[in-house]
């Protein structure tokens, strides 16, 4: 991996389609760390007002896996994550926040915790998440 590190996380995020749509923003990196934000708008609301789980579901594995591959050195995928929605994300900002808490060369266990902004108060966590995140590079390719 280059040791560019933050050159080279927002080069991929930024090859991501899905992410520029919904107009996300990788906001922090760090060897086996990284931060993602979007502005709550009422494009990605459900209908009660809330910032669609789909979206919280979107900030939370994109940020596992920018976590992850940056401990893993490289390229990754998510082989697996699991959610638990805490309370309903009404705010300005969604911000997820994942890190790395184990890993081995080929695989990263990394957990992440999502909250929203405002300007009346204090981060308020609306979700936490952990996943396994694999390195994807040439095996990934030849197992195609």
């Amino acid at each position: 991996m280059t040791t560019d590190l933050s050159g080279f996380a927002h080069s991929i995020f930024k090859a991501q389609p899905f992410s520029m749509f919904l107009g996300a923003e990788l906001t922090s990196v760090g060897p086996g760390s990284a931060e993602i934000r979007i502005s709550n708008r009422p494009e990605i609301q459900q209908q009660h007002g809330f910032v669609h789980g789909g979206v919280l579901s979107y900030l939370a594995d994109n940020a596992l896996t920018f976590a992850g591959g940056l401990a893993l050195g490289g390229d990754a995928l998510t082989a697996e994550y699991k959610i638990n929605y805490i309370k309903p994300a009404v705010g300005d900002v969604v911000i997820a926040r994942a890190q790395a808490t184990a890993t081995t060369r080929r695989q990263a266990v990394c957990q992440c915790s999502v909250y929203v902004t405002s300007s009346e108060g204090p981060e308020r966590l609306v979700a936490v998440a952990q996943g396994t995140i694999v390195t994807a590079g040439e095996r990934a390719a030849r197992e195609d």
